[in-house]
């Protein structure tokens, strides 16, 4: 009987070309076009207001809508793709484009008339106000 060294890649090696063909295949699925991107948003709660953060780098304040409908904040835009020379020869393209949409349900309590809005490099800032809570009404008894 012979002594065979161990060797823990020597199943792997059957496998690398599918490996190589898996990452190749994911490399070219990734395009500059993504159809539904969304910007990343922080949510915080004050005592007096809401507030909705979002990044949205590259675009500028009249690319974004930003709406209220039945109770919900909808924050939306389009980022138009930048490249432009069909010649160049790309090696790799990372940034997204393409239109985004982000909604999020508000509670009734909010003042829907003093809802602003800021863009300011790069970053969106929605406040949202809250409605004065109705204060019970105390009766003096005589």
């Amino acid at each position: 009987m012979t002594l065979v060294r161990y060797n823990p890649y020597r199943n792997l090696s059957a496998f690398s070309g599918m490996v190589d063909q898996f990452r190749e295949d994911f490399d070219s699925s990734l395009s500059s076009k993504v159809e539904n991107w969304h910007p990343l948003v922080d949510v915080s709660e004050y005592d007096d207001h809401y507030e909705f953060v979002a990044e949205v780098p590259g675009l500028k304040k009249d690319e974004i809508k930003v709406s209220l409908e039945d109770s919900v904040l909808t924050l939306s835009g389009e980022k138009q793709s930048e490249i432009k020379d069909e010649k160049k020869n790309y090696h790799r393209i990372e940034r997204v484009f393409g239109t985004f949409e982000r909604s999020f349900r508000l509670p009734k309590e909010i003042q829907t008339e003093n809802i602003h809005a800021k863009h300011e490099n790069g970053v969106l800032t929605v406040t949202v106000p809250k409605a004065e809570k109705v204060k019970p009404k105390e009766i003096e008894i005589k």
